[in-house]
Order: C-alpha cells, then sequence, then structure tokens
C-alpha cells in the first residue's frame, strides 16, 4: 500500500475490527437481516452519504456517493460495490472471545469482513471522494442459497441506479493475508440443486419378499448418478454432481415406503448443466422401475444460481487496483475457477464487472464450524476498493 493510504486507514482499521467482530457475533441470515441492515444505512448516514436507500429485498441497502465533481446521471459515470451481509446455519466452534451469540447461526463464510471491509472504503472515500462520478454501495441480504442479488435487480435496483460495472470481494482461506487473485472469464461455477424422491412398497424388514425396497432402489441411483460425469460429460468440462442427504425409514425393523434425498449440480456452461439434467432424470426413472419402484426428480425454485463470469476489461481495472495495494508480485492473476457459486453472478450477466478474492490467510475453510474471518485483511480490503474507486472513476 501506498505509505499516505497506509495510515489514513491503518488509523481507523481498530474501529473496523470492532464493527466486524460485532457483526460476527449477532449473525442473521438470509432475507432477515433487521440488525445487520439497520446498522449499516446508519453508519452510511453518519459518514455523509448523498442517499441511503433501505428495504430493498427486504433488507439489502443501497448508498449514493458523488464524487467531488458532483452526481453523474449517465450510467459511463458509475459503478456498483458489492458487499453481502447474511450468515449460515452452522453451530459456531471457533473458539473466539466473539464468536456467535445466535446458537445454530455464525459468519462462516466470512461476510461480517465483507461488510466491514466495504463499510471502511465508504468511510475512507466520503472523506476525499477522489473519483468523477456517483457510487452505488450495495450492502445485499441473501446470498448463501437465498439469490439476494437477483432480488434487489428484480425490484429495479439497476433501473434506478444503472451503473457502467459492478465489482465483489470475496474472502480466501490459503491465500495469505496481503495478497490478492482473481481468474480470469469463468471464476465460480454454477449452482443447481436438485431432490429426488424414490416410493416403493414398505413393510416388515424380516419379510423382503412382501415390499419393493425404496433404499436398495435409492442406493442404486446413488451409485449410478456417479457415472455421469465421468461417462456422460466431457472430460474437457468442468462439473460436479453430488448427492448430499439420504433419508428414508425410522425403525430397525422396517423397510419405508420411502426415500427422500438431495443433491447439487455444478457446472460452467449451460450445455452442460442440461445434459446432466436429462441423464438425473433418466437414471432416476429406470434405475426405480429396475426395483418396482418409482422415482421422482424436481428441482427447487431458488436454484439455480448461474457461473460467475468476470469481464475481460473490467478485471484488468480490478488488477491494477490489486497491484497498486499489494505489489505485482502479491497478486495472482492466474488463479483456477472454483467450483462453488456466487450469487454476484446475476449481476454479472446484467453489468460487466469483476469478481476478486482476498487472502485470509492460514484459517479454516468457508462454511466450516472452525472457521473465523482474518482482521489482518480488513485493511487491505478497504485499501483495494478505495484504489478501485479512483481507476473506475478517474477524476
Amino acid at each position: 500500500m501506498t505509505i499516505a493510504l497506509n495510515n489514513s486507514i491503518a488509523a481507523m482499521t481498530p474501529e473496523l475490527i470492532e464493527w466486524r467482530r460485532d457483526f460476527h457475533r449477532n449473525p442473521e441470515l438470509l432475507y432477515d437481516l433487521p440488525r445487520t441492515s439497520r446498522i449499516v444505512a446508519e453508519r452510511l448516514r453518519a459518514l455523509g452519504f448523498d442517499q441511503v436507500v433501505e428495504g430493498v429485498a427486504k433488507t439489502g441497502v443501497l448508498g449514493v456517493l458523488h464524487g467531488a465533481m458532483g452526481p453523474a446521471s449517465a450510467k459511463e459515470k458509475r459503478a456498483l460495490f458489492r458487499a453481502d451481509m447474511d450468515a449460515l446455519p452452522i453451530q459456531e466452534a471457533s473458539g473466539a472471545d466473539h464468536a456467535s451469540v445466535s446458537p445454530g447461526r455464525m459468519h462462516a463464510c466470512g461476510h461480517d469482513g465483507h461488510t466491514t471491509m466495504l463499510l471502511g472504503a465508504a468511510r475512507r472515500l466520503a472523506e476525499t471522494r477522489p473519483f468523477d462520478g456517483t457510487l452505488i454501495f450495495c450492502f445485499q441480504p441473501a446470498e448463501e442459497g437465498g439469490a439476494g442479488a437477483q432480488a434487489m435487480i428484480d425490484e429495479g435496483m439497476l433501473e434506478r441506479f444503472p451503473v457502467k460495472g459492478a465489482y465483489a470481494v470475496h474472502n480466501w482461506p490459503g491465500l495469505p493475508v496481503g495478497e490478492f487473485a482473481v481468474v480470469r472469464g469463468p471464476a465460480m461455477a454454477s449452482a443447481e440443486a436438485f431432490n429426488i424422491t424414490v416410493e416403493g412398497t414398505g413393510g416388515h424388514a424380516a419379510m423382503p419378499q412382501r415390499v419393493r425396497d425404496p433404499i436398495v432402489a435409492a442406493s442404486h441411483i446413488v451409485a449410478a448418478i456417479q457415472t455421469i460425469v465421468s461417462r456422460v460429460v466431457d472430460p474437457l468440462d468442468n462439473a460436479v454432481v453430488s448427492v448430499t442427504s439420504f433419508h428414508g425409514g425410522e425403525a430397525f425393523n422396517v423397510i419405508p415406503d420411502k426415500v427422500e434425498m438431495k443433491g447439487t449440480v455444478r457446472t460452467f456452461s449451460v450445455a452442460v448443466s442440461k445434459s446432466i439434467e436429462v441423464e438425473l432424470k433418466r437414471i432416476c426413472e429406470r434405475t426405480a422401475e429396475a426395483f418396482g419402484t418409482n422415482a421422482r426428480l424436481h428441482r427447487p425454485p431458488k436454484l439455480p444460481y448461474p457461473a460467475t463470469v468476470n469481464h475481460p476489461a473490467e478485471t484488468e481495472l480490478a488488477l491494477d487496483a490489486m497491484r497498486a495495494v499489494a505489489g505485482f508480485d502479491r497478486v495472482r492473476d492466474d488463479m483456477r475457477p472454483v467450483m462453488g457459486s456466487e450469487d454476484f453472478a446475476f449481476l454479472l450477466r446484467k453489468v460487466p464487472g469483476a469478481y476478486i478474492f482476498i487472502g485470509n490467510g492460514d484459517t479454516a475453510g468457508l462454511h466450516n464450524p472452525k472457521y473465523d474471518f482474518n482482521d489482518e485483511a480488513i485493511p487491505y480490503g478497504v485499501a483495494y476498493w478505495t484504489e478501485l474507486a479512483r481507476r473506475v472513476l478517474p477524476a
């Protein structure tokens, strides 16, 4: 970081750490973020933002900040910076002094840190306004499976505040603190879910000849699903098909009538996704039929998330900002795509932009009960957002 930028951000970092730990202690889920969104809106107003809009997609918050030359009406002079706010339904096991006080909820993906870094940048940029145009700060609910980005779009966010580009940051365990990384092009996979119900005829476990066992049929379906990636998808295409939940029966001596399964599909291609869906349906129906049972494939309405695809020009702007903050040698521009998913993808389908990663150091992995956002990353995130504002909307 430049000395001036480092000093200005270092001075606010202790307070930002307290903000982050307060968010961590008080996690909220999906769209039910009354405390988090209220604090975000109050802080933006206290910073002198030109406009603060609450209640977008229930608890989303938008902050509007004009540069030194005043407001911009054309989208060519506007950009959107986004942070996610929601936590996960996980029981925390980090042992941190600031651990969650809400049983069964925790910030296991670092959204507390993402919100804090963007608030820190909002504070710094509101003081200096070193850009020409208008920045839209988007604090989004329901990234974790609730498609909050799409909900904000559906409620007219981009029509009300048209922008030329959109940007987001995610922490990355295993990447050293002070380092950044980006994937050129497709960065994160699409996320699709499926439910499978297998129905047979239950009965006494000691009299299997009188039943049509859905557990046996479902087990063969799980085994056959493993052949989709290995024998149906082109070996040069990336794909994951995982069965993640299998429920049937309650007693040791009763064969149930029904088995229910859940799973996920991850790809970077719409064509690959469609071929997987066709194969899933075929395997379920025909395997079940072979065992004298019936199977139904159902796709939950909240998914899919599309693939997160970075745009070339915006990726280069993000790289310039990362290198200005961390130095050329501490920025990876060749990171491999990630099979996890991200609902910022909905924004990148509407507006060109870039989704980048910031080092979280040697910590537990994302969605792990022992995970905690690394506070040492906060000043680097604030510095990145501040530098990016200068480059996206140069004065």
